[in-house]
């Protein structure tokens, strides 16, 4: 390349970002802070991170397992159904009282297909109890164990069309991160109210002590009073919207402490309890799914669930009816 293409090449102006992380910027300044929008180069310096932060999300979707029919026949024939709730009634009372899905089935378009999709949360949760083995002809009693049971079952971005639940999860999880940042930053806020009220007490009582006999604890309080404004300096640097873009850049491009999917193995018999190692019976099975950590940094089992819109409707209506018999009683 000669020396006068070299400069043409570098005279060229920047592209414009892809619709994708132009749309994702705008949700930048939304989420974190609308003052991001008037630093300089603000497009410049976050189009790659966001872009980067955009794939990193495609990849935990396109991880997820499934989809995964969830129903009271999955129930009996899926190891992993059968664990994730205790009864087959459960299934119909976490349809039931999903918000999420009777908004869904209140839209005209739950009647565009059979089934919908949505992704599947849960907790894992071990709980010890004494129980019974058995080893061979042998019965031995109050023996420990762990049992394994999920809570909080959540249903999340329901749809009949699985593509267009994807993209839903895909802009959450986005958001996820953004949330994160944003959280990072409103904690650094307070932070510097809080300092800038230690400073102000501080010099009211450097104040008090000036009229009195020097001694060490004016050095003392004097040394802690620098200390503070060199602290409230620190912050009210770090919350100017040059240095929130360049620390926003740099977690957009390493995302993955604050949203990451770690694979699971867990051995269990059909009880739930927790065996060490997989055998050849029947009524044991491994199972293999991930779970997310986010902005909470509670874990929970994800994966894509496929669900039977009538079946839906049927635990909606006994749901409501249910809540209809206890407040008339």
């Amino acid at each position: 390349m000669s020396l006068i293409s070299a400069v043409a090449d570098f005279l060229k102006p920047t592209p414009r970002p892809e619709p994708a992380v132009l749309k994702a910027l705008e949700r930048v300044a939304e989420l974190v802070d609308p003052l991001l929008r008037v630093a300089p180069n603000f497009e410049k310096q976050l189009a790659f991170p966001v872009q980067h932060a955009l794939g990193y999300c495609d990849g935990l979707v396109a991880a997820l397992p499934g989809p995964i029919e969830i129903n009271r026949q999955a129930f009996a024939t899926d190891p992993l159904v059968h664990a994730l709730f205790a009864t087959a009634g459960d299934i119909d009372q976490m349809l039931g009282r999903s918000e999420a899905v009777r908004d869904f089935l209140a839209e005209p378009d739950c009647w565009e297909n059979e089934h919908f999709y949505a992704m599947f949360a849960a907790r894992r949760q071990q709980k010890k109890q004494f129980g019974m083995v058995q080893q061979g002809d042998l019965i031995q009693n109050d023996v420990p164990q762990q049992v394994l049971f999920f809570s909080d079952h959540l249903l999340i971005a329901p749809c009949c069309d699985l593509a267009v639940t994807l993209q839903k999860l895909r802009c959450q999880a986005l958001e996820s991160l953004l949330r994160t940042f944003s959280s990072h930053v409103e904690a650094l806020r307070q932070e510097r109210e809080g300092l800038r009220a230690d400073v102000s007490v501080g010099r009211s009582h450097l104040t008090v002590l000036r009229g009195s006999t020097p001694g060490s604890e004016y050095e003392v309080r004097t040394r802690h009073l620098a200390d503070l404004d060199a602290r409230l300096r620190q912050n009210v640097e770090s919350l100017m919207p040059e240095q929130l873009l360049a620390s926003l850049a740099e977690f957009l491009r390493s995302p993955e402490p604050a949203l990451s999917l770690t694979p699971v193995s867990v051995t269990v018999d059909r009880l739930g309890i927790v065996r060490e190692e997989a055998s050849q019976d029947i009524n044991v099975h491994t199972l293999n799914f991930p779970e997310l950590s986010a902005r909470d940094k509670r874990l929970h089992l994800v994966m894509l669930a496929k669900i039977s819109r009538d079946e839906a409707l049927e635990a909606v209506e006994m749901v409501r009816d249910q809540q209809q018999r206890f407040m008339l009683i």
